[in-house]
């Protein structure tokens, strides 16, 4: 049994809106969520004594400023250690995991993480396609046959709804949950009202993936401080504290994945679930990584949420709606918030904190006492699924 559990909660959290601001600079960003995260946890800025950012894909120079103290310059902090961590849609899951690490050995006390990226105004359109057409895929053995974010997420989807059965319908559903959860949500980038019949009805990406089951690129920043569980008691009347943690890295190039429509999550799961003392009739809520809604249906069942290829109807019926029994990703996720790099995956880490600290307003999940989060990066390259609770089983 991992002896992290319980030791580690999130105290504060800090987000601006996804979006496209060209007016704002990236450094704006960060400083305004890692202001808002400071002030969320109740304590004096001079008590962080660790800043860890995590990569921007924007700009090279601001991610460079980063690595090399400009937020700890900029909030006017003294800190002891500055340095960033990375692992793309799956930096929220490590973030927590060497967040534990740092504080059980005593070498940090408080810890703030930020992240910040410009993907919907600092670069080009075309830019942005040929950063995600690279970054993370094969170049030798799948970017020359026309290999992209899109077309992995299209193969996933296939062989996932011949497997199961799942309707185009079904598919589309998970779009539509995530916008209503958006519509509750003010710092989400998409807030119209979504229809299943206006998803498919919407062109056609990468087979069979529609324009409205894709995610899109915006400007964005979060940020959130961790504390030791003693320490948070005095800040927190509810902190969100890190019960359970599981991990699997499966592949690098999709091509050698053993299963497209499994993943590792059912192993990390177990795992977190084992380290929480808790099962999936114990959760409350699950924000699920979702840059394409194929991926809230796998992982629905590889945690144990769903049967085996009823996550679809599951989400048809409403069960992760608001007002629905199991609430979903209710930021919006990247599908309806907005896609920030690595800030997507954070974002979903951030939400469940506020839910579990009982600070998402309108959104705000009813006896949400233990929720499950999922991150991922690359093409889908690591399955962390990662537990959070406002108290220790």
């Amino acid at each position: 049994m991992n002896t992290l559990k319980g030791k580690v909660a999130i105290v504060g959290i800090g987000e601006v809106p996804t979006g496209r601001y060209p007016e704002r600079s990236a450094i704006e960003c960060a400083i305004l969520a890692a202001q808002q995260a400071i002030q969320d946890a109740g304590i004096s800025k001079q008590e962080i004594d660790t800043v860890i950012p995590t990569a921007a894909l924007c700009n090279a120079a601001f991610n460079t400023d980063l690595v090399t103290g400009r937020i700890v310059e900029e909030l006017g902090l003294h800190v002891n250690n500055n340095l960033q961590i990375f692992a793309g849609g799956a930096t929220s899951a490590v973030m927590l995991k060497v967040a534990a690490g740092l504080i059980a050995t005593g070498t940090s006390k408080a810890i703030l993480f930020v992240h910040a990226d410009k993907l919907g105004t600092s670069i080009t359109d075309q830019e942005g396609i040929d950063l995600f057409s690279t970054a993370g895929i094969s170049k030798e053995w799948e970017v020359p046959y026309g290999m992209h974010y899109s077309t992995v997420a299209g193969l996933i989807t296939q062989r996932y709804m011949f497997e199961t059965g799942t309707s185009a319908e079904q598919l589309a559903a998970v779009c539509v949950s995530n916008r209503k959860w958006a519509e509750l949500n003010p710092n989400a980038m998409f807030r119209k009202p979504l229809t299943i019949e206006s998803v498919l009805n919407s062109k056609i990406l990468s087979w069979p993936l529609h324009a409205f089951e894709s995610n899109m690129l915006a400007d964005g920043g979060a940020a959130f401080v961790v504390v030791s569980a003693e320490r948070a008691r005095d800040l927190c009347e509810c902190p969100a504290y890190l019960l359970g943690e599981g991990s699997r890295v499966t592949h690098f190039a999709l091509s050698q994945d053993a299963d497209l429509t499994r993943f590792g999550y059912a192993q990390a799961a177990a795992e977190a679930y084992q380290m929480a003392g808790l099962t999936p009739t114990d959760i409350d809520l699950a924000e699920l990584y979702d840059s394409y809604p194929i991926f809230q249906l796998i992982a629905l069942e590889e945690l144990g949420l769903c049967q085996r290829g009823q996550a679809g109807a599951f989400v048809l019926n409403g069960s992760t709606w608001p007002g629905g029994r199991l609430p979903m990703t209710t930021n919006g996720g990247m599908l309806s918030q907005g896609h920030t790099g690595a800030g997507g995956g954070i974002a979903i880490l951030v939400e469940a904190a506020r839910q579990l600290m009982g600070k998402a307003g309108e959104r705000q999940a009813p006896r949400a006492r233990f929720a499950i989060e999922t991150a991922t990066g690359g093409t889908y390259v690591d399955a962390h699924v990662t537990i959070l609770g406002t108290e220790i089983p």
